[in-house]
């Protein structure tokens, strides 16, 4: 069973929870009043039965634009393997008005204010942990939720009252966590796809597996 929610799935406007990241934020803030800087909401599909986990939005990115992935590198790759296997329908313009749609499908992230360096600490992990549990208890319909990195697919085992040493690490291990398939793939990353650590066919294996799993 999943813990109770302990929050709404998603943070206020102006969340005080980690005076760290609301510095961050009261920075970014400052330097640019024209971007959205705050913790960015989850998008998608409330009867999703496809749940991607991100780390922490990017600050040129999420942070940026008010929607997860939406702005940077990594939304290139993750949007247009969505809409590749019908999880998405649309046209990916890397704005938040584009008119891009989830389908069966919602993205959001274990963190969800941007952190300086894109790292951010583990008190900020746990802290945020409680609307990602909502989030969780928010999707009625959720069978599989696949997680970009190993700290997001930590925190989902957590989120869902499981040891973050449960399950398998590593690009492409699955296993069950609680009523969930998880799916647990490499960071969509510019890194990690310029240095070939992740490839396109990689990636989309995750998405044509989490396809499997749901049907059509």
């Amino acid at each position: 069973m999943i813990p109770p929610p302990s929050a709404h799935p998603e943070p206020g406007r102006d969340c005080p929870l980690c005076p760290r990241l609301v510095a961050y934020r009261q920075e970014n803030r400052s330097a640019h009043p024209d971007w959205f800087n705050g913790p960015a909401p989850s998008f998608g599909d409330p009867k999703a039965r496809l749940l991607v986990v991100g780390l922490a939005p990017g600050r040129t990115g999420a942070n940026r634009t008010g929607r997860p992935f939406t702005g940077d590198f990594a939304g290139k790759l993750l949007y247009g393997t969505l809409l590749k296997f019908g999880f998405a329908r649309g046209q990916y313009l890397e704005r938040p008005d584009d008119g891009l749609e989830l389908v069966d499908c919602m993205i959001t992230n274990a963190v969800r204010c941007a952190p300086p360096g894109n790292k951010p600490e583990t008190s900020e992990e746990n802290t945020c942990r409680q609307f990602l549990t909502a989030r969780l208890n928010d999707l009625p319909r959720l069978q599989v939720i696949v997680t970009l990195g190993d700290v997001s697919r930590r925190n989902v085992l957590k989120a869902v009252g499981i040891k973050a040493s449960a399950g398998i690490p590593g690009h492409a291990s699955e296993f069950d966590a609680g009523p969930y398939r998880l799916i647990n793939s490499y960071h969509c990353s510019r890194l990690n796809t310029n240095t070939g650590r992740l490839t396109t066919p990689m990636f989309e294996d995750i998405f044509a597996r989490a396809r499997t799993i749901i049907g059509g």
